[in-house]
């Protein structure tokens, strides 16, 4: 089952095999980062949130925890029904491409979690995205940005690991293209042999910057990991960018 370079996401991230390799992602570290980020951006209650690319809800739901109305958005429609199981009065989900306008003026706050960002082939994809956000906060809002460390990642890039998951052997292979972090996941059910590919663009923290930019949001801080610590590249975990609409 290869996947197409152009819609992996789509594909992948829609595929049972996907939920059940990454099963193990820890909501506790989850709960840790929001609580720090809330109390960094000090947001008044009743204040409006949007998840984009929420997965099955895991961050959306530890916001959810506070006095705010929070929503998630995901091209996975698995996802946003295993996500749709927990909603309650300040909590919905939507099935939705990021790269389309979702609500205008309407966030206090969105936020793109744990590398759900750079998987398109073209910068106008990726701009697009970037421009539906812009469009979708309100005046003085704020978007939050968690992404890879590329450079890190490029310079300690594991080649080959097996993983055991849930009765699963999934080989994993990961390159650099020059262009891409590419991962490569094969395994075998019931006989069957299944191929997946993961392509993220290794933006460093120049070119995130030029993107949001052009798509009308300018960078206010960059932090390197979850413990909110200033964004160094050879030392950092994550690149967090903290942006908002550039006044017009």
């Amino acid at each position: 089952m290869p996947a197409n370079a152009h819609d992996w996401y789509a594909s992948w991230f829609d595929s049972p095999y996907y939920h059940r390799l990454y099963a193990h992602r820890d909501d506790t570290e989850a709960q840790r980062f929001i609580t720090r980020l809330l109390e960094y951006l000090d947001p008044q209650s009743g204040a409006n949130m949007l998840d984009v690319a929420c997965g099955k809800g895991r961050h959306a739901r530890q916001l959810a925890q506070g006095p705010f109305f929070v929503t998630g958005i995901d091209l996975s429609r698995q996802s946003i029904a295993a996500a749709r199981q927990h909603e309650r009065s300040n909590l919905s989900f939507f099935e939705h491409d990021m790269r389309h306008l979702f609500r205008t003026q309407y966030f206090d706050f969105i936020f793109n979690f744990f590398t759900s960002f750079g998987y398109f082939e073209s910068d106008r994809d990726h701009v697009n995205a970037l421009t539906a956000i812009r469009k979708g906060l309100k005046a003085d809002g704020k978007f939050v940005l968690d992404f890879l460390n590329a450079f890190r990642v490029v310079q300690e890039l594991v080649t080959q690991e097996t993983i055991a998951r849930d009765g699963l052997e999934f080989q994993i292979t990961r390159r650099y293209d020059g262009r891409h972090i590419l991962k490569t996941i094969g395994f075998i059910d019931q006989g069957t042999t299944y191929h997946f590919e993961e392509r993220v663009r290794a933006f460093d923290k120049a070119q995130l910057v030029a993107l949001l930019q052009t798509a009308g949001l300018e960078v206010v801080d960059a932090l390197g990991d979850y413990e909110l610590h200033p964004y160094h590249p050879d030392e950092a975990d994550r690149l967090i960018l903290i942006a908002q609409p550039i006044a017009r």
